[in-house]
């Protein structure tokens, strides 16, 4: 700031250091190419009075100057500071934080979306600031359609973090490979000799759902078994009166749930009954129990993500890709009842 209060300018900058003011903007904007040619004594009186005055070059100049003000934006369909869900976030924030910072780029968290009337948030509203940013990151167990498809068809960068069916066009994202994952798990059940599976839990309402639900099918296929597929509602006794030995559970909240059931029905578990999860907490639950089941890569997802948006602007494209997830052996698979 000068002394008036007035709000610093390149032109300000130019005064003090003895130069042009395009002598500054080429400075901030980094350039010194064979076009263009400073005197490296003149870069470094212009870095000082920059660094002496605390100058920040104005946003919207930058953009004008070199077609980026290095700003991302995550915006985000579910809350994730709220305690219920911060957990299961953190990781996600945590990797696009780390690099957004590698790659020396600021995050903007798109907030003024609010959810009217219990509809779920939208990115595209009267108050849409979503262009601010150079690229948006999109953050959700699920997202708007109608928001992909609007941002295919303006053209403004984005990566999802999660799979996403296409919207009008192939959707950029990074998510996680469950279908692979629960394939896995399935054929470590069939190795041990279980036969009839379930598969509890809404298998839709989201891709993340959808690929679990048929990485079961299509492991319960391969190894010649008899899976099912019941809503996470359904009491033990149903899994019980079918001959169910083996569970894999969509909600690892509902997976606590159910080892408690059986606890209290006079069953051990894994002996009795064998339970599997399919990911991390989304709701708060507190549970002692080491499930078998699998990581979700979220921390490599966020810092992924990122990447992939650089990507985009660099040279566009609608990049997709599937991070593995690391198999978590724990301690309620065994040998089905008998073997």
């Amino acid at each position: 700031m000068t002394g008036s209060g007035r709000r610093l300018t390149q032109q300000d900058i130019a005064k003090m250091a003895g130069v042009s003011q395009t002598t500054v903007s080429l400075v901030l904007n980094k350039r010194g190419d064979a076009e263009v040619r400073i005197a490296p004594e003149t870069r470094e009186r212009v870095l000082r009075v920059i660094k002496e005055t605390g100058y920040v070059a104005d946003p919207a100049a930058r953009r004008l100057a070199d077609g980026r003000n290095r700003i991302l934006g995550v915006f985000t369909y579910e809350a994730v500071f709220p305690t219920e869900s911060a957990d299961f976030y953190h990781p996600f924030l945590a990797g696009i934080e780390e690099c957004a910072e590698e790659i020396g780029c600021d995050l903007l968290l798109f907030t003024s979306a609010r959810a009217i009337s219990g509809a779920r948030r939208q990115i595209f509203n009267e108050e849409s600031r979503v262009r601010l940013a150079d690229g948006c990151l999109l953050l959700g167990r699920t997202v708007d359609r109608d928001d992909l498809a609007r941002l295919l068809a303006e053209g403004i960068p984005f990566v999802s973090v999660g799979r996403r069916d296409d919207a009008g066009g192939p959707v950029p994202y990074v998510g996680a490979d469950y279908p692979s994952a629960v394939r896995a798990l399935v054929g470590r059940a069939v190795a041990l000799g279980h036969r009839r599976l379930a598969y509890v839990g809404a298998g839709t309402g989201g891709e993340s759902r959808a690929d679990r639900l048929r990485g079961f099918h299509e492991g319960v296929a391969a190894g010649g078994a008899d899976g099912r597929h019941l809503p996470p509602e359904a009491p033990l006794e149903d899994l019980v009166a079918a001959g169910v030995t083996a569970v894999f559970v969509e909600e690892y909240a509902d997976c606590v749930a159910l080892a408690r059931a059986a606890g209290e029905r006079g069953m051990e578990i894994p002996r009795d009954l064998s339970i599997l999860t399919l990911g991390a907490f989304t709701r708060p639950v507190q549970a002692d129990t080491d499930f078998t089941g699998f990581r979700i890569p979220r921390r490599e997802m966020g810092h992924r993500a990122v990447q992939l948006l650089a990507e985009v602007l660099g040279r566009g494209g609608s990049p997709q890709e599937l991070l593995p997830c690391e198999l978590i052996a724990g301690s309620t698979l065994a040998p089905a009842p008998g073997m």
